[in-house]
């Protein structure tokens, strides 16, 4: 049996520059020291991660692209902003004509219903590890079953996550603390700590959702827009949670010391905080740590364990296999955190 794509290809330091020579890539650094290299033909490389200041051959962005290997460019903090895809990635038509459809039935409504609970239920994994008092989840599921459209079912996920935020938040060194959850454009340490994990549990729902081949801006629970990948928003839900503890655990070790202040504009001219540098690197490298994680839930084909991203692929798949009618059932699995 084939082995799975595990294998991910790292440039982190400016000035580092991916090759490509006979069947393998490799890493030179900028003084042209060789770090590292991958044979392609063993097929187990998953992702290629550029950032500003590093650079690619086109070779090798060719056999990326010929051997269907993501290649993510990120800015200099690790926050992701684009990634590169071959024409017949956009091949699989029956994938997202079945998505459209279900959007108009009522199975894309009962799908939103899923996404919610499975939210709701991961959340409680936090609230548990942490001693809060959990949420009613018998109670949760009868308003999630009554609810008649998607706006019900976004106002009472909000109303629980205030509940939830509440708590986690106290977790927090006291300078640290803010009162509420606040998303892109905050002022605040804390928040910024949350919108640039999610930054990167987005592209890796983003990613699950080109591979298993759905359309990306179609969701179920979120609202379609211009410019919002939807789906991706849906996908995202289902393990907010599980970024959520690893920020606690990481905020938990913060000084002041480790934020900078970031001016923009100047009317009013209030500071906004992010990590230095070198703690975001830090901060980067336990975020990705959290995705590469072993968790207890058994692989589609082989295997009793696998890694978070490995799971939030397959989950994409199960979904599209649902909305082909190739599976009679889809239920969100749920990691123990």
């Amino acid at each position: 049996m084939r082995k799975g794509r595990i294998v991910k290809i790292y440039l982190t330091d400016r000035g580092e520059y991916l090759g490509f020579r006979g069947n393998e890539f490799f890493i030179r650094d900028k003084n042209r020291k060789e770090k590292g290299s991958w044979d392609v033909e063993n097929r187990e490389i998953s992702e290629i991660v550029l950032k500003a200041g590093n650079l690619i051959s086109t070779n090798a962005l060719e056999t990326a692209l010929e051997w269907k290997i993501s290649v993510l460019f990120t800015r200099w903090n690790g926050e992701p902003l684009g990634m590169i895809k071959a024409l017949d990635d956009d091949s699989h038509v029956k994938t997202r004509l079945c998505q459209y459809e279900s959007v108009k039935n009522c199975l894309g409504l009962e799908i939103a219903k899923k996404i919610v609970y499975a939210k709701l239920k991961g959340q409680n994994e936090v609230l548990k590890k942490y001693g809060f008092r959990q949420f009613d989840l018998m109670r949760i599921k009868e308003g999630i079953e009554k609810a008649e459209d998607r706006q019900t079912l976004l106002t009472l996920e909000g109303h629980a996550g205030l509940r939830y935020f509440k708590d986690i938040f106290s977790l927090f060194p006291e300078w640290l603390r803010v009162e509420h959850r606040r998303t892109q454009g905050t002022f605040d340490a804390l928040n910024n700590l949350f919108n640039f994990g999610y930054s990167i549990l987005f592209w890796k729902c983003y990613s699950a959702v080109l591979k298993a081949k759905l359309e990306a801006y179609l969701g179920f629970l979120h609202s379609v827009q211009v410019g919002k990948p939807s789906l991706v928003c849906d996908l995202q839900e289902l393990y907010r949670y599980v970024v959520d503890d690893s920020i606690i655990q990481f905020g938990a070790k913060l000084r002041k010391t480790a934020f900078r202040r970031v001016y923009f504009g100047s009317k009013p001219k209030i500071p906004r905080l992010f990590l230095k540098a070198g703690k975001n690197r830090e901060f980067e490298r336990f975020l990705h740590a959290c995705f590469d994680m072993k968790v207890e839930i058994p692989r589609i084909r082989h295997g009793k364990r696998q890694t978070v991203e490995t799971l939030i692929n397959e989950e994409a798949l199960l979904l599209a296999e649902y909305l082909r009618n190739e599976k009679p059932l889809w239920n969100p699995r749920i990691v123990e955190v």
